[in-house]
């Protein structure tokens, strides 16, 4: 029976181990979310794993070679106890899976969908319990919310989980 294992890669080999195990004939995972990369006030967004140094094999120990992964280039070793591949809980895999966007990449963190002039409410923090309006995201899932204070509009940055929609 096949469950999915995990593998700790060298650093920043995550997908020279993925390549070689795929060509090795194993099932791989290696679950990525976007990172903003600033330069020359110019933002690109590059694939990072979710989990650095991680990846996920799915195998079954009876029938398959599991142990030539150890010697995979770009693999350290795979999480054991007493010798054998210890395996991740049923259901894990498949609920990393279901966070996925279109492009196949996770969004990490609180999942908000909001649209310019949304009514939000700040949950903590020095401005908890203002109501304002969603204005935009920054790229470090952040949000700009348009607060009216002292007689006037004020735009402050607050994260993302520190928010809620208000209906």
């Amino acid at each position: 029976m096949k469950s999915w294992y995990v593998v700790h890669t060298h650093a920043n080999a995550e997908q020279k181990a993925r390549s070689h195990l795929i060509r090795q004939g194993f099932e791989v995972y290696l679950p990525v979310y976007s990172r903003p990369i600033s330069h020359a006030r110019k933002v690109t967004w590059s694939p990072r794993p979710l989990f650095p140094r991680y990846l996920f094999v799915e195998l079954d120990i009876g029938v398959d070679a599991w142990r030539k992964i150890h010697s995979t280039v770009g693999v350290q070793y795979m999480i054991c106890q007493d010798e054998r591949p210890v395996a991740i809980p049923e259901g894990i895999i498949d609920e990393i899976r279901g966070t996925e966007d279109a492009a196949g990449r996770i969004s990490p963190g609180k999942r908000i969908d909001l649209n310019c002039g949304d009514v939000v409410q700040i949950t903590s923090g020095a401005m908890a319990d203002q109501v304002g309006l969603f204005e935009s995201r920054t790229a470090d899932e952040r949000v700009v919310v348009l607060l009216h204070l002292l007689g006037r509009e004020v735009r402050t940055t607050v994260s993302l989980d520190t928010i809620e929609v208000r209906s």
